[in-house]
């Protein structure tokens, strides 16, 4: 949120440096992440002078040129060659000279040069209204009042402001603050604690009075609640036109662009109290009657950025007297009823909606606008006629309108201040410091909190109706410690601590997990777990009923919760993919969320992804990129570091992948684990293979942590290495060899591994060759040359009774 120094210096009338000033509004609570110098006019016209045309004669070269010679009031005169048409000796006129800058519409700046045009020396330039950036007008010069000196800035002359502005981080509590006159309401209770009393001025609606009653709007509201405060007022004989020069810097300074007066006075009266207006055009209102209603679902609305856009049968809707649809409550006006250059009359909305309401409406339609930003947060119900009456007067002066009726005020049910009872010794507990009572009172006093009642032990309160955050002890307590000061609060110099031992099993179990994966070039992610719902569409393993949806979602991307880790890490994929970083290997521990039968469910899991290679490319080794295989490995090296041995592999039934596996021991299932489906990366934009891998987390915690750590002495003895070459039936797995290998020889056969398969030609019609190695090694001697023809003998005989393998 934006605030400008010198619009809040309107309402307290401080000398202090912003810098200052910013530090006591973020000491305050309000945190000033930045201060912005704003001028009116972009350069405050540095380097312009009024110059007088002294001569003006003809190009000798140049039909559209002349040749001026200039008294800026010092020096000797200078030559300016000049392209304007009125140019003319005698004039005062604004002069830039040698060295200014000057910015084009864009802000885009070029320095005024020494320079020849057409073979004539000029040496400044004579500005337009345009250049100068006072105006659109490029017709010709800007001449001046012959009464201003010659060599006066024009920064003097023009008035140009400098601003101060403030960036404020505005947290979703301080509703009160969303304004200027609620920061300087602030800003006056801290000065308070620097012995700095100030009057709070508020802008004077004194003159308010109707001028003749001529025209009247009815206002009805259906629904209280949706609606508890309704205001407004006719207003007719108004010129659209532009705004005062004052409310366009005012306007500028906090980043709008100013469009007219009605417009810009709405929007001067948001910024300066805090409260919403809207204007309709009073003769696009059928029947003279407002209607605040709720309309049926899927009706059509066109609002002012010429969007159609379906209402919901929730959405608060302005309408009128035929129930037509004229502006989205508290959100967006209407395309066919805002002002234009053609209104003559006007209905001026002031209205308290409710912001729970509010909130839905502008999160359905994706819209974020200055009204629905503090309609949202809670504004100040009793200033909704005050403001009225503020922008009104400023549109009668500003816009020539005449006040045509009563003020129509919906009110029912007045909503009571509340009413919090302050303990001192609560206070002195939460504070951690006793405050003097007097210092309490004058701090409650200085935030206009009324004090009804008074007794030893504390304090009977009632909280102003805009402080909508203020509602409990602790509140008040916080309220006192922001505007005390949190810097006062005394602390002690020994810090006393104790070390924690965190024994948690399952958070040791997950670092073991995590260490290992890092170490082999893992990086852990964490993905948000509100998630598009949308993607339940991708996987009919997936039921959209068991969505957990939000109540209020920021976003429709953000509008469940996530009921598996593949959709979320694949947006990481392809964030990384698209930025140059194709091979990838991530792992996260997160939640799933699921709802069955109104009772809701979290899973823990652990998953893997891996896609591109395994390495990254460089001139010493080969593109080695991962595979099935590969992931299958960290996989098994992650059960197997958790002590879960012996785990069966089966086919999985996740229609996620396109060729899977399950791990598991008997019936539980322990990994789900493939290649991920094409048809699934496409709707992310990956192009690359993806092997994603789910741990059911929660099962392998139960499982995991009971392996016993064997110790033995390492071998005296060489270990022997044989290989053969089989051709084996293409059906045929390497399990199957490696289970006969063993079965076959269990003494000395340590390890078995597979090194080449090869499939194609020369080879016998559903025949494959597998290349497999066999390591030997006695324990207790070293091993013959016969006692190792005798078991390879074995082993291949094996293989060609069980297997029907043939040695190659």
């Amino acid at each position: 949120m934006k605030i400008s120094y010198n619009w809040l210096k309107q309402f307290l009338q401080t000398d202090w440096d912003a810098t200052k000033t910013g530090e006591l509004l973020t000491d305050l609570g309000l945190e000033v992440e930045g201060i912005e110098t704003k001028e009116s006019i972009k350069g405050s016209l540095q380097g312009i002078v009024v110059g007088k045309v002294l001569t003006c004669i003809q190009h000798p070269n140049a039909d559209r040129l002349k040749i001026t010679t200039v008294d800026l009031g010092y020096g000797e005169p200078v030559q300016i060659v000049c392209g304007a048409p009125n140019v003319a000796a005698g004039q005062k006129v604004p002069v830039a000279t040698i060295g200014t800058t000057l910015y084009d519409d864009k802000g885009e700046g070029f320095k005024i040069k020494k320079g020849k045009i057409r073979g004539e020396e000029s040496h400044g330039m004579i500005c337009a209204e345009d250049e100068l950036g006072l105006g659109k007008g490029h017709d010709g010069i800007l001449v001046l009042d012959e009464a201003i000196e010659v060599g006066k800035p024009a920064a003097e002359v023009f008035n140009i402001e400098i601003d101060q502005v403030f960036e404020i981080g505005l947290t979703p509590n301080r509703s009160d603050a969303m304004s200027h006159f609620g920061v300087a309401r602030d800003l006056k209770a801290g000065l308070i604690q620097k012995d700095l009393k100030l009057e709070l001025i508020s802008p004077s609606v004194s003159d308010f009075h109707v001028d003749e009653r001529v025209l009247r709007f009815d206002v009805e509201v259906d629904d209280k609640e949706l609606c508890p405060r309704y205001c407004g007022i006719a207003i007719t004989d108004i010129e659209v036109k532009d705004s005062p020069e004052w409310i366009q810097n005012r306007l500028k300074s906090i980043g709008l662009t100013p469009k007219n007066n009605i417009v810009d006075i709405t929007n001067y009266v948001l910024h300066e109290l805090g409260q919403p207006l809207h204007a309709f055009d009073a003769q696009k209102i059928k029947g003279n009657k407002i209607l605040v209603k709720t309309l049926e679902e899927g009706t059509k609305f066109k609002t002012l950025d010429e969007v159609e856009r379906i209402l919901s049968a929730e959405d608060i809707m302005i309408c009128d007297a035929d129930s037509n649809p004229l502006c989205i409550g508290g959100v967006f006006g209407g395309y066919k009823s805002g002002v234009t250059e053609n209104t003559t009359s006007i209905f001026l909305e002031s209205a308290y909606f409710n912001p729970v309401s509010v909130r839905k409406t502008a999160k359905r339609h994706a819209l974020n606008t200055d009204a629905s930003f503090r309609f949202e947060r809670g504004i100040d119900i009793n200033m909704t006629e005050y403001a009225l009456k503020r922008a009104a007067l400023l549109i009668e002066e500003y816009a020539g309108g005449k006040l045509s009726s009563d003020i129509s005020d919906f009110y029912p049910e007045k909503i009571e201040d509340f009413q919090v009872f302050l303990s001192y010794e609560n206070a002195n507990r939460l504070i951690g410091q006793e405050i003097p009572r007097e210092t309490i009172k004058n701090i409650l006093a200085s935030l206009e909190i009324k004090i009804n009642s008074e007794t030893e032990g504390g304090l009977g309160l009632t909280i102003p109706s805009y402080r909508t955050d203020v509602q409990r002890e602790a509140d008040i307590i916080e309220e006192i410690l922001r505007v005390y000061g949190y810097n006062n609060i005394e602390f002690s110099h020994k810090l006393n601590t104790s070390i924690s031992f965190d024994s948690n099993k399952e958070t040791k179990i997950e670092n073991i997990v995590a260490n290992q994966l890092s170490s082999l070039g893992f990086n852990e992610t964490m993905a948000n777990s509100l998630t598009k719902p949308a993607y339940t569409n991708l996987s009919e393993n997936i039921n959209e009923e068991a969505n957990v949806e939000i109540l209020n979602p920021l976003s429709n991307d953000l509008k469940v919760l996530r009921q598996s880790l593949l959709f979320s890490g694949l947006e990481s994929v392809a964030y990384n993919i698209n930025r140059k970083n194709s091979s990838l290997q991530f792992y996260e521990f997160g939640k799933t969320y699921h709802k069955y039968n109104e009772k809701y469910q979290e899973d823990k899991h652990l998953t893997l992804f891996v896609t591109g290679n395994r390495s990254k490319d460089s001139w010493k080794t080969v593109s080695n990129p991962s595979d099935f295989f590969y992931t299958k490995g960290i996989i098994n090296s992650v059960l197997s570091r958790l002590g879960i041995d012996k785990v069966k592999s089966s086919p999985t039934k996740q229609d996620i992948f396109s060729e899977g596996i399950s791990f598991g021991l008997g019936k539980i299932k322990l990994v789900e684990f493939g290649v991920v489906k094409t048809s699934i990366l496409k709707e992310f934009g990956v192009k690359q293979e993806v092997l994603f891998a789910d741990f059911n987390w929660d099962t392998i915690l139960k499982l995991s942590g009971n392996k016993k750590i064997k110790v033995t002495e390492l071998q005296k003895f060489p270990a022997v290495k044989r290989d053969l070459a089989l051709l084996l039936d293409t059906k045929t797995e390497f399990k199957e060899v490696y289970n006969l290998a063993f079965q076959s020889e269990k003494k000395v056969l340590k390890e078995v591994d597979l090194f080449d398969v090869y499939e194609g030609d020369n080879l016998p019609e559903g025949k494959k060759s597998y290349a497999v190695s066999f390591l030997l090694q006695d324990e207790s001697k070293t091993l013959a040359d016969k006692q190792i023809d005798k078991i390879m003998q074995k082993l291949q005989q094996t293989f060609e009774k069980n297997l029907n393998a043939v040695l190659r």
